[in-house]
């Protein structure tokens, strides 16, 4: 077969026509084999230069790849030396000034070095002939190569299939090596290494390497493909069952029964009591589930819109304890001295004894840190037999922080408000406005601004909170603020609650606090009771 090959470039390529001298033609996105019949098209007026020297003379010209494909004007030490020995068969002049040429790949060849040309690129070009190879390590290449190019085509679908037909029909050892290693789909420094060998044995390993590299990186991708197909077609199964149960369940006029879930949820509107606007909206929501795909980012967002509406509160209350006697010994008991606010406290906890349920009256701690502020709070929640929440504004900037998102956003929830009523459980909790002085604004709203509705008594009982979007009554909640200075509150809001200062201890008051409460804390935080 050797012998073959050798009688074919003797009687038809002719090597002694080609010159020695040759115009250089560098390719930016291709590499060109032997046996190739490739259009190239030709901008640089370099280039073009050259394709006319070619045509002129002898036809003969020689192919080589650029090192980097973005560059556009490449320099002789940005040309792979080796190439390949091509003729012309026909060039056609565009309208746009650009050339598209026919080259016919004759040979391997390999610049030996540059001639000076101030035109174009000139080089002299040596002739690269195959080598006589041992025949059984030929014949063994060619099979194994044969086989692995057989399941490269088959596995890559952008090959198509009649690429083997062709291949079978080439008899010449190296014309069956070119042929496969322009069929590759690989990069140009990978496919200018089969051009970097010249013997012909070494070319059919390199040939073989890249193939089976390429073929397991295609049976991964198969891999993952079919493991990503396969899960498509499970989840569309899925959608299609269930939307075939659901017309089913509509023409047998059935509701909700088949599917657990959505009883449960149903039966949860049901004993949430729900005044009727919001479990009408609730019911609509829940429809709205029903025909929605579980698959679909809608069916979460629905899911978590009812979870809300179904968690807070409603109609579960706790029972007041309004015995005056408990309330003063429970507030004497957690804290020394502060007779002003405590008298204030017992006042308006004898008010409640009397109209049973008081609107209006929102009491504000005013004084520096560490006087008891918040535990005073505490204290009347435990004396009331309420359920105690407490929210710290300090640092809140975003009026979406009290009245919460709206649905529309990704990740949307409500604002402090309503989170502190779930956490709560009951409708009327003690809830604790901590650093009310604290609050700020920015580009994205007031929150001091939002306060205002949650602490008016005219307008908190249709409190709505953007998420929600529905009115909650937040009129049986007792409110109590806090705060270090009284000016840095909004007058507005310092307008609805009524101020109580808790002035600093001073110092018999404070031996007694630590007498009566810290010093018997530390004691039993160390064990030493």
């Amino acid at each position: 077969m050797n012998e073959k090959i050798m009688d074919k470039i003797a009687e038809n390529l002719i090597v002694d026509d080609i010159p020695t001298r040759l115009p250089v033609l560098p390719l930016r996105d291709t590499v060109i084999f032997p046996y190739m019949i490739f259009p190239v098209l030709v901008g640089r007026e370099q280039s073009i230069r050259a394709a006319n020297f070619s045509l002129e003379n002898s036809k003969y010209i020689f192919l080589s790849a650029q090192t980097k494909a973005n560059i556009e004007e490449p320099t002789i030490n940005e040309i792979y030396k080796e190439g390949t020995i091509a003729k012309i068969i026909q060039i056609l002049k565009l309208p746009n000034g650009l050339m598209k040429i026919l080259v016919d790949g004759i040979i391997q060849g390999k610049i030996k070095n540059f001639v000076e040309n101030q035109n174009f690129f000139e080089a002299e070009v040596e002739v690269i002939l195959p080598g006589v190879e041992d025949q059984k390590e030929m014949n063994a290449l060619v099979r194994q190569m044969t086989n692995m190019f057989k399941e490269y085509v088959k596995i890559n679908r952008s090959i198509p299939i009649e690429t083997i037909s062709a291949y079978e029909n080439i008899d010449e050892l190296d014309r069956k090596l070119f042929y496969v290693a322009a069929n590759i789909n690989q990069s140009i420094e990978v496919k200018q290494r089969i051009l970097q060998t010249f013997s012909l044995k070494d070319q059919f390993y390199e040939v073989i390497k890249i193939l089976s590299s390429e073929v397991d990186i295609l049976k991964v991708e198969k891999e993952i493909e079919s493991k990503v197909q396969e899960n498509i077609s499970k989840t569309q199964r899925k959608f299609i069952i269930q939307e075939q149960i659901r017309i089913l369940q509509d023409e047998l006029g059935e509701d909700d029964a088949a599917s657990p879930e959505f009883t449960k949820i149903r039966e949860k509107i049901k004993k949430a009591k729900m005044p009727k606007p919001v479990e009408e909206k609730a019911l609509e929501e829940f429809n709205k589930l029903k025909k929605t795909p579980p698959s679909s980012p809608e069916s979460s967002v629905i899911r978590n819109y009812l979870d809300w509406l179904i968690d807070i509160p409603w109609k579960n209350k706790t029972k007041d304890n309004l015995d005056i006697n408990n309330v003063r010994k429970i507030l004497d008991d957690d804290h020394f001295s502060l007779d002003k606010p405590k008298e204030r406290i017992v006042e308006h906890i004898a008010v409640l004894n009397l109209v049973k349920e008081m609107k209006g009256q929102i009491l504000c701690f005013v004084g520096p840190p560490g006087v008891g502020k918040t535990s005073l709070g505490k204290s009347i929640a435990r004396a009331l037999g309420r359920k105690f929440v407490r929210i710290s504004l300090g640092g809140v900037r975003d009026e979406a922080e009290i009245r919460g998102h709206r649905r529309t956003y990704i990740g949307s929830m409500p604002g402090k408000i309503i989170q502190s009523m779930k956490r709560a459980g009951t409708i009327n909790p003690v809830m604790l406005l901590d650093e009310i002085d604290k609050m700020s604004m920015d580009f994205r709203g007031d929150p001091s601004s939002a306060m205002l509705e949650v602490l008016d008594p005219e307008q908190n009982h249709t409190f709505n909170d953007h998420y929600l979007d529905i009115d909650y009554d937040l009129s049986q909640v007792m409110f109590i603020t806090t705060a270090n200075i009284r000016w840095n509150i909004p007058l507005p809001l310092q307008d609805r609650m009524e101020i109580i200062e808790l002035p600093g201890y001073l110092e018999f008051e404070k031996r007694e606090i630590a007498k009566r409460h810290i010093i018997p804390k530390q004691i039993t935080a160390h064990g030493l009771d």
